[in-house]
């Protein structure tokens, strides 16, 4: 099985600001989601724990796990460029995601789908015929995306739409998968 989970809260998502790669580590909320998390999936066994690089994804995952986390940068969190940090109210948005015409340095978004994909076909290639339950853990983007990867691109393109709360989780199985990916490629 593969469990994703949404790093806990920082002080930046408690001030209603876009958090991408400048980041802050979990605030006190964030760390009682984290243990709340760990609560209610005591009772799993993880043999693998992946991680986004940021500090707040890492840390989530390791105190949901007790385990020290893979660090794969195909799952850090969207590039937000000039968006990074400022009022989510304030920011001229393109659907889902800030105006890249309006940022600079924003991550293309049709990359950024295709890196978590790739990521996760990596999994799939590896782990499908094996039962194992692997932890990923990320963010508001990246829970959406690997939503996408087993549930499709919703039409609007808004794969915001697949992610979880913070400290929330959801369950996949590559086993039970229908072809979503081959409805939508990337």
């Amino acid at each position: 099985m593969i469990f994703v989970i949404r790093h806990g809260q920082t002080n930046l998502n408690l001030e209603e600001k876009l958090q991408g790669r400048e980041g802050l580590p979990l605030n006190g909320e964030g760390i009682r989601q984290a243990e709340k998390l760990r609560e209610e999936l005591r009772d799993i066994s993880f043999h693998l724990v992946f991680s986004s690089p940021q500090k707040r994804a890492v840390q989530t995952a390791e105190i949901v796990t007790g385990r020290k986390a893979i660090i794969d940068s195909r799952i850090d969190v969207f590039d937000l460029g000039e968006a990074d940090n400022l009022k989510v109210n304030e920011v001229i948005m393109d659907g889902y995601i800030p105006d890249p015409k309006v940022y600079k340095g924003m991550e293309n978004r049709q990359r950024y789908l295709k890196r978590i994909f790739d990521f996760m076909r990596e999994l799939e290639r590896y782990y499908k015929e094996k039962n194992l339950n692997i932890l990923l853990s990320g963010h508001r983007c990246t829970t959406g995306c690997i939503g996408a990867y087993f549930q499709g691109i919703p039409e609007d393109g808004n794969i915001l739409r697949h992610s979880s709360n913070h400290g929330g989780y959801q369950v996949y199985d590559f086993k039970s998968m229908n072809s979503v990916k081959s409805i939508h490629p990337i």
